[in-house]
């Protein structure tokens, strides 16, 4: 079945556009004009990944974001007339997986919605018959099959496709100091831009899902002209 793709957008015209290049792609498309809408949709269908714009007429697209990612790890790209570096790294630090500024290319959104759908489904695609592959460090266990991290006691932690690719950067090469050209090059595929801000803000998100100290980290640490390090011992395990 194709992929299910809820647009959040008050502009009729973008809105349209959003619709018609989505849909000409081969999507399933829901398109709503208002903030309220979304939580309803979701709740009653399944959502793959959301366009959300920030300047909504009811309630602000952040709200919505920080809101939708309490709940669930779909994917979520904001649209925004906004391009500053400012607002786009409040955008990916609250949770979205990818920022597009007003005006945009049709063809750009299309390459960013495959991208962030790709990295976040890529479990779907795994044959059923394949063990997990686990990294083992601390109370952690990232399982790579599932996409999934668990703590003590087996409690999961949700993270963003965005988080977990960084995070399987990070562990599957343990003590080494990978730069941030490094990092984006393994987590971004060729149709995804990306920028360095971006990777600072995943590192201080996933420090926070870690219960990582930001001052004095022991799991993510930041090696000065260098880049960062995931500084623990890692254990691969098949299960």
């Amino acid at each position: 079945m194709s992929k299910h793709v809820a647009i959040v957008e008050d502009d009729p015209d973008v809105r349209a556009i959003l619709e018609r290049c989505l849909s000409q792609d081969g999507y399933r498309v829901t398109a709503l004009s208002s903030g309220a809408e979304i939580d309803g949709v979701m709740s009653e269908k399944q959502v793959d990944l959301v366009i959300l714009d920030v300047g909504l007429p009811d309630v602000d697209g952040l709200t919505i974001t920080q809101q939708i990612r309490r709940r669930s790890d779909v994917g979520i790209i904001i649209v925004s007339g906004r391009g500053d570096l400012a607002d786009r790294v409040v955008g990916l630090e609250i949770g979205a997986d990818d920022y597009v500024t007003k005006p945009f290319e049709p063809r750009e959104v299309l390459a960013r919605v495959r991208s962030v759908l790709r990295r976040g489904h890529r479990k779907e695609t795994a044959p059923a018959e394949d063990g997990h592959t686990l990294y083992l460090f601390g109370d952690w266990a990232l399982d790579v099959t599932a996409q999934r991290l668990s703590g003590a006691h087996d409690q999961s932690v949700t993270l963003t496709s965005g988080e977990f690719k960084l995070l399987e950067t990070l562990v599957s090469r343990a003590g080494r100091v990978l730069s941030r050209d490094q990092i984006m090059d393994a987590c971004h595929s060729n149709d995804t831009p990306a920028f360095d801000r971006s990777i600072d803000v995943c590192i201080g998100r996933l420090r926070k899902k870690l219960g990582d100290d930001a001052k004095n980290p022991s799991f993510i640490k930041t090696v000065r002209n260098g880049g960062y390090i995931f500084a623990v011992r890692v254990t691969k395990r098949a299960s």
